[in-house]
């Protein structure tokens, strides 16, 4: 449970539907318990219930609202008094609440909601929390979407947020004030896996009363746990590599009932809540989480050391690789170093792009963390929209690449990279 204050006009939780905590089965449902046990057991069991007809795992019920034997039955749900299912934009859908369950096992948080989208997740947080005059801080990069978010949205609805690169985490506590309402950032960042002290910024942040939202895409609930470390909420792009599969959009927040509650309206009156069927799919590719990603961990440590080799490459941003401090915030807080990287290539932007499309199997698109590997220049996907001085001050470099490694095998994916790069 978080130590901070939920914002103020906050309703009680039991009026909140869609933010219900970890609960007991319904009668005639058989809940899975996973206390105590590892993560690959608990990614395949945490949330799940087979119905009275033996579906092994959580059907999916694709219906837009529930029935009630009595009215008082609906008013017991409606109220707070019992869990049950309602109407799926509030969230209580048995698939939704499966995976939300899922979710907060795997953080360790005590409760999570599933959005629409990462984006649907951010701006949730973002407004349940902060107020016209009121203030974030966001600390290195940022993928674009956010970026836009935080500058040019929220700046009309008066709420103003402080960018700080990465080298400027010292400068924290000179821009907290007393209208600070979230410390915001991904660790690892994009697309220059910048790692941040998510213990340390914490315990600044909460001195200061404000929250510490951390975005754990890149790392997954497999390599690290933020909560763990002091952050209040966890954030996710599930599109990724909760998803896996490049087949569902899906966003998820994670951490105290009395942080989710407000956040929970706002999800349910801005119709944000995941889809029941976008909600099945990500719980399927939940349950095969750990497998993938510590596949994509040992794969990708694989290509950074073949690129930090290669006369063509002028350095490569990987957490397994960071120097010094760095090094030792991986160890600390990581458990491994991710299935992303980049890289900056000797080369202009041109010749970039010619390295780019020359690749067999590494597919040109946005996105991450799905079982295909992936390859994008930033300046021309991720952070095109922004300002070209701002790129070159965060280091994102025209001749950058970002590689999104799947599953395929470490030796042909060197060879497609050593043939693209080697080419006259």
């Amino acid at each position: 449970m978080s130590d901070h204050t939920p914002p103020e006009n906050t309703p009680p939780e039991n009026n909140v539907p869609g933010a219900h905590a970890a609960e007991a089965a319904a009668p005639g449902v058989i809940a899975r318990g996973t206390q105590g046990q590892g993560l690959a057991t608990r990614s395949v069991h945490a949330g799940e219930r087979r119905d009275p007809e033996g579906a092994i795992h959580t059907p999916l019920y694709a219906h837009s609202t529930f029935a009630f034997a009595s009215t008082a039955d609906l008013l017991d749900v409606v109220e707070g008094r019992k869990s049950g299912n309602l109407y799926t934009r509030y969230g209580l859908n048995p698939i939704i609440r499966s995976l939300e369950d899922k979710l907060a096992d795997l953080e360790g948080g005590q409760q999570a909601l599933a959005f629409s989208s990462g984006m649907a997740a951010e701006a949730a947080i973002f407004l349940a929390c902060a107020r016209t005059g009121e203030h974030i801080v966001c600390l290195g990069d940022v993928c674009g979407g956010t970026f836009e978010l935080l500058g040019v949205n929220l700046p009309q609805l008066g709420i103003t947020t402080t960018f700080l690169r990465a080298d400027e985490v010292s400068r924290l506590g000179e821009v907290l004030t007393g209208r600070t309402r979230i410390v915001f950032f991904e660790t690892p960042s994009n697309p220059t896996l910048d790692v941040f002290d998510i213990a340390a910024i914490s315990a600044q942040a909460r001195q200061a009363g404000t929250l510490t939202v951390v975005d754990n895409t890149f790392a997954t609930p497999v390599n690290q746990n933020p909560l763990q470390h002091g952050a209040d909420l966890v954030i996710h792009s599930a599109t990724k590599y909760l998803g896996g599969h490049s087949d569902l959009t899906a966003g998820a927040l994670i951490g105290g009932a009395d942080l989710l509650a407000p956040v929970a309206m706002w999800r349910k009156n801005l119709g944000q809540v995941i889809a029941p069927q976008a909600a099945d799919l990500l719980a399927r590719s939940i349950r095969s989480l750990p497998v993938r990603v510590r596949a994509q961990n040992e794969t990708a440590a694989a290509l950074a050391a073949f690129l930090a080799a290669h006369p063509r490459v002028r350095r490569v941003h990987y957490p397994g690789l960071a120097p010094g401090e760095a090094k030792k915030i991986v160890e600390a807080q990581m458990r491994g170093a991710g299935g992303m990287l980049s890289a900056v290539l000797d080369a202009t932007a041109e010749q970039t792009a010619a390295v780019v499309d020359r690749l067999r199997l590494f597919a040109i698109a946005p996105s991450l963390g799905g079982v295909e590997s992936l390859i994008t220049q930033p300046i021309t996907t991720t952070h095109h929209g922004l300002d070209p001085g701002e790129r070159a001050r965060r280091g994102i470099a025209d001749s950058m690449i970002r590689l999104s490694v799947g599953l395929e095998d470490a030796d042909d994916l060197i060879a497609d990279l050593a043939q693209a790069l080697d080419a006259p």
